[in-house]
C-alpha cells in the first residue's frame, strides 16, 4: 500500500502518537448498548506466494492459499473487489474456504467510487450488492472510498449514495482529499452525515498523512487501516499504541474493532499481525488465533524493534 508512503530515513522524525478521542467519540460509545466485543484482525489479500514457506506451507498451490490464510487470521480486507466486481458463484466458493466467524470486508468497485464517482451508478451497485451477497454470514462491513479528488463539495453526492444503500449493510467510508481534515467545519459535517447514515467512518494510520489518523467514530465499531514500514522500529511502537487505545475502546463498550494490516511491501504484513494479535490477547484480553509460521521463516526483531 503506497498511500501515505515517506522514505524510510525520516520515519523517527514523524510524530507518530495518537491523538486524543475526539469528544464525539465518547459520546458514541456511551450510547451502544453494553456487550462482548468482537474483535478481527487481518491483511488486505491472500494470494501472495511470496508467503508459501512462511505462513503458507512450502508446496502449497495457489488455489489453496485463502484455506490457509483463513486458518491464521479471522477477516480480510478484500481490496480484489475494487479491481473487480466478483460473481456470487466466486464469493459463496470464496466463503466455503474459511471457517466459522470469518469475515470478508470487500472494497466497493472503482467502477462506483472512482470512474463514475457515485454518478448514476445503479445497475452497478445492484451488480455489486449482488456478487458480494454470496458471502452471506460471513459478509463484514463493506469499505467505501471515495475519488481522492471528492472533498467538501461532493458531500451530498456522497450522502445520497449511502442512503440509496441497503440499510442492512454495513459500510464503512474512508476519506483521502485532505480538505475534510483541514476544514474542521467540513470533517464535522462529513462526520455527522455518516452517523445519520449509520455509516462508520475508516481511520487511516500512515506515516505521511497524519491528518486521516483523526479518532472520530462515527459509529460504535472502528475500522482501522494501519500502514506499516517494513518492520520498522516505529511499526511495533505504533501497534503497541493501537492495543492501548483499543484497550480503552473496550472499556467504553465498543462493538466491534476491525483492524487490517498493510505494509509498503506485503510480505511483511504477516508478522506484523502476529504481533498485534499477540498484543491484543495479552493487554486487551482477546483469544484470537495467533499465526503460526513455516519453522524457521519467521522474521526477526533486530535490536530496536
Amino acid at each position: 500500500m503506497e498511500f501515505g508512503k515517506v522514505p524510510s530515513d525520516t520515519l523517527h522524525d514523524i510524530e507518530f502518537s495518537l491523538p486524543a478521542d475526539a469528544p464525539e467519540t465518547s459520546r458514541v460509545l456511551s450510547q451502544a448498548p453494553a456487550g462482548k466485543p468482537e474483535v478481527y484482525v487481518g491483511c488486505a489479500k491472500w494470494g501472495r506466494k511470496d508467503w508459501v514457506g512462511s505462513i503458507y506451507p512450502k508446496g502449497t498451490k495457489e488455489a489453496d492459499f485463502l484455506k490457509h490464510y483463513g486458518k491464521h487470521f479471522n477477516s480480510i480486507e478484500l481490496n480484489a473487489t475494487f479491481y473487480r466486481i466478483p460473481k456470487k458463484t466466486q464469493t459463496k466458493s470464496w466463503k466455503d474456504n474459511v471457517g466459522p466467524g470469518f469475515k470478508f470486508c470487500p472494497k466497493f468497485s472503482d467502477k462506483i467510487s472512482h470512474l463514475k464517482r457515485f454518478n448514476d451508478v445503479g445497475k452497478l451497485t445492484e451488480i455489486f450488492l449482488d456478487g458480494i451477497s454470496g458471502f452471506e454470514e460471513k459478509l463484514g462491513p463493506a469499505l467505501l472510498m471515495p475519488h481522492p479528488g471528492m472533498g467538501p463539495k461532493s458531500l451530498e453526492t456522497l450522502d445520497n449514495y449511502l442512503q440509496s444503500l441497503p440499510k442492512d449493510l454495513k459500510v464503512f467510508v474512508e476519506l483521502r482529499n485532505p480538505k475534510w481534515f483541514s476544514d474542521p467545519a467540513a470533517f464535522d459535517q462529513v462526520s455527522l452525515m455518516l452517523e445519520r447514515n449509520k455509516a462508520g467512518s475508516v481511520i487511516t494510520d500512515s506515516a505521511g498523512r497524519r491528518d486521516c489518523v483523526h479518532m472520530r467514530l462515527t459509529t460504535p465499531t472502528a475500522f482501522i487501516r494501519f500502514v506499516g514500514n517494513g518492520l520498522h522500529p516505529t511499526d511495533y511502537t505504533r501497534v503497541d499504541q493501537w492495543v492501548a487505545r483499543i484497550r480503552e475502546w473496550i472499556a467504553q463498550g465498543i462493538h466491534a474493532v476491525y483492524f487490517f494490516m498493510h505494509q509498503q511491501e506485503e510480505i511483511h504484513s504477516p508478522a506484523l499481525c502476529k504481533y498485534a494479535i499477540e498484543q491484543l490477547n495479552e493487554k486487551c484480553g482477546t483469544t484470537l488465533t495467533v499465526p503460526e509460521f513455516v519453522e524457521g521463516s519467521e522474521p526477526v526483531r533486530t535490536p530496536g524493534k
